[in-house]
C-alpha cells in the first residue's frame, strides 16, 4: 500500500527510558494505517501502547525512527500534525461545572474558532452524540458514557481527520461501553480514522478492521481479527460438565478426538478441544460421551477468539503487568 494511501505511519520508531527495563518504551515500532479506518493497538500494560500514541500525537519526542500522521512528518512538522488530530485520552477530560454544551463551546474557543462558530459546532457535536437533552446540565452530573461521549465531541470541534483514543472505555460499565462503541463506528462512517489503544479484546474485535499486537514495544502480529483468529489454528469444541467427577470422565474422551492440548479450566468444569474437522470432530464427542453416559451442560464449536491470539502471541498478560509496573515510565503515562 503507498504512502498516501495511509493516514498514519510508523517506521523503526524507538523511545527508550533511562532506568527503565530493557524492553520498555519502543524497540522498533512499526505501524500502517489506512485512511478511513480503525486500528487497534493491543498489548499488556507496559508494551508501548500509550507511548505510541503520545509520540503520534506530537506529545512526546522519539529517539529513533519516522512517523507521519494525515501526510504530516510528525517529528519536523509537528504543527501541521496537531492541526489534523484529535486526542481523546484515557480519562474524560471535560469540566465538570460547566455544562455539556458550555464544555463544547469552550473548547471551540480554544481552538480559535469564532463564537458564533464555535456554538453552532457545539450544537451540531450533541446532536451526533445523542447528547442534545443533556446539553443544558453540568458534566458532573452525566454518566461515565456520556462523559466519554462529550469527551469525544471535544476533541472533534474541528471536525480532525485522524482521532487517537487512548483506551476509550476503561472503567466503564457494559452500557456505557456500548455507548461509546456506537459513537466510534459514526466516527468512522463519516470519514475519520481511528487509532485505538485498548486491553479489551472484545473492543477491538467489535471495531477495529485491523489490530496490531504489541509485546515489548514492538508489533508481534498484524491483520484482521479473523486473519489473527485464523493464524492461531483450527477449531475448538468447548465442553462444560455438570461437576468435577463428570469433567475427570470426560477428558480421556476429549484427548482421543483433540488435535492438540485440551485447555482444563477445572473451576468451570470447562474442557477445550482442539479439533481440525470441526462438524466430524464435534458429532464424535458428542457421541462418544453419551456412549460414556456423560451430560454436558453445554457443548459448543467455535473459533479461536481474540483473546486466545493476544495471550499466545503475548504471553500472560498478568505477568507482564506485573514485571512492566516496576520502575517503568510507561506507565506514569497511562
Amino acid at each position: 500500500m503507498q504512502e498516501a494511501e495511509n493516514a498514519i505511519t510508523a517506521h523503526g520508531v524507538r523511545k527508550n527510558y533511562p532506568g527503565a527495563a530493557g524492553d520498555a518504551g519502543l524497540n522498533g515500532f512499526d505501524l500502517r494505517v489506512p485512511a478511513g479506518s480503525v486500528c487497534g493497538l493491543l498489548g499488556p500494560n507496559g508494551a508501548g501502547k500509550t507511548t505510541a500514541v503520545r509520540i503520534l500525537a506530537t506529545l512526546l519526542e522519539m529517539d529513533e525512527g519516522r512517523a507521519s500522521v494525515a501526510g504530516f512528518d510528525v517529528r519536523t512538522q509537528g504543527r501541521r500534525v496537531r492541526e489534523r488530530i484529535g486526542l481523546v485520552g484515557q480519562y474524560a477530560a471535560v469540566d465538570e461545572i460547566l455544562t455539556g454544551r458550555q464544555n463544547l463551546v469552550m473548547f471551540g474557543r480554544l481552538n480559535h474558532l469564532p463564537v458564533p462558530v464555535a456554538r453552532r459546532r457545539a450544537d451540531e457535536l450533541l446532536e451526533r452524540f445523542s447528547l442534545t437533552e443533556a446539553a443544558g446540565r453540568p458534566a458532573g452530573g452525566y454518566s461515565g458514557g456520556m462523559r466519554r461521549r462529550l469527551d469525544l465531541a471535544a476533541s472533534l470541534i474541528v471536525s480532525p481527520p485522524v482521532l487517537f483514543v487512548d483506551e476509550p472505555t476503561t472503567g466503564l460499565d457494559p452500557a456505557a461501553r456500548q455507548e461509546v462503541w456506537t459513537a466510534v463506528r459514526e466516527l468512522v462512517g463519516a470519514g475519520t480514522t481511528v487509532l485505538l489503544t485498548t486491553q479489551y479484546l472484545e473492543e477491538a474485535d467489535r471495531l477495529a478492521d485491523r489490530v496490531c499486537m504489541l509485546r515489548a514495544g514492538k508489533v508481534v502480529a498484524e491483520g484482521t481479527p479473523d486473519e489473527l483468529k485464523s493464524a492461531l489454528g483450527g477449531d475448538w469444541i468447548e465442553i462444560v460438565l455438570a461437576g468435577p467427577a463428570d469433567a475427570e470422565a470426560a477428558r480421556p474422551i476429549a484427548a482421543r478426538i483433540a488435535s492438540g492440548e485440551l485447555r482444563l479450566d477445572g473451576p468451570a468444569h470447562r474442557i477445550g478441544v482442539p479439533v481440525t474437522e470441526r462438524t466430524r470432530a464435534l458429532v464424535k464427542v458428542a457421541t462418544a460421551l453419551n456412549e460414556a453416559g456423560i451430560e454436558p451442560e453445554d457443548i459448543t464449536l467455535r473459533r479461536p477468539t481474540l483473546d486466545e491470539v493476544f495471550l499466545h502471541l503475548t504471553g500472560d498478560g498478568a505477568g507482564e503487568t506485573r514485571e512492566h509496573r516496576n520502575g517503568n515510565p510507561e506507565e506514569a503515562l497511562t
